[in-house]
């Protein structure tokens, strides 16, 4: 059996929720510096537009199957442990690990109010977790000072996971860049985990999500963002997906 399966060039590993956690915790016990990105149909769809960004998300030292499209084709290759493992999940399951095991922890990304209103549902939630510290940055690019300032402020809190939401692909895009100056052992990107978990937004009911119908929650929930990423991206990827298995069986006959 793989430990990775391979959608459209993405080496997404075979994983489930209590496999990541376990991974994540050793590599913070051994300060093994790591990267994770979660990979949705979206973030394999973004993949096929930047070879560049494809690359990056390859490097990481783990991506989860974020979205049930990506489990149903891992179970199709065989795998029978993969499992959907959600940012939002990892995020509080991980957290749970972490107030047990006094690991630090570091909240980068969100608005200010999102950030703030996270960390007080975290700490609700487990009252014994170690947030060392939070940063919202601005809605553009961090100057070159203004980002080794942010460095310098999370090295000084010293954390053991730095939690990074700020969106895909920028967030996996900010941690590859960055991960040579930071000291943190692990960086997790959860994308949307931080609106989700402070009650910005209103996830999807669990019976929604294991049907693979979430796209249409969030989409009807805001259409104008997300219009084209569902509604374009992901026909675009069933098509992708065809072209690929044509192609393959194409070779197997030649």
């Amino acid at each position: 059996m793989k430990n990775k399966i391979d959608i459209l060039g993405v080496q997404i590993d075979a994983t489930n929720l209590n496999l990541a956690c376990q991974t994540i915790e050793s590599w913070v016990r051994d300060r093994k510096k790591s990267y994770i990105c979660v990979a949705p149909v979206s973030t394999v769809m973004e993949c096929q537009k930047d070879e560049h960004y494809r690359k990056i998300v390859n490097k990481a030292q783990m991506i989860t199957p974020d979205g049930m499209p990506i489990v149903w084709l891992g179970r199709l290759a065989g795998n029978t442990t993969i499992e959907r493992t959600y940012g939002p999940d990892l995020m509080l399951a991980m957290c749970r690990i972490c107030a047990e095991n006094g690991f630090k922890i570091f909240l980068y990304g969100g608005t200010q109010e999102t950030c703030q209103q996270l960390e007080l549902n975290l700490l609700a939630k487990f009252p014994k977790l170690n947030i060392v510290g939070l940063f919202s940055p601005p809605f553009r690019p961090l100057s070159d000072e203004e980002n080794q300032r942010m460095i310098q402020e999370i090295n000084k809190m010293n954390p053991d996971i730095l939690w990074v939401g700020l969106g895909s692909p920028k967030q996996d895009i900010w941690m590859y860049t960055n991960r040579d100056k930071l000291d943190v052992p692990v960086m997790v990107g959860v994308g949307a985990a931080f609106d989700f978990l402070s009650g910005n937004k209103i996830q999807a009911p669990r019976w929604i999500q294991r049907s693979g119908l979430e796209w249409l929650f969030r989409l009807c929930c805001e259409p104008r963002r997300l219009w084209r990423r569902y509604l374009i991206g992901n026909p675009m990827f069933l098509c992708l997906l065809l072209k690929d298995c044509l192609r393959k069986k194409i070779q197997l006959h030649t």
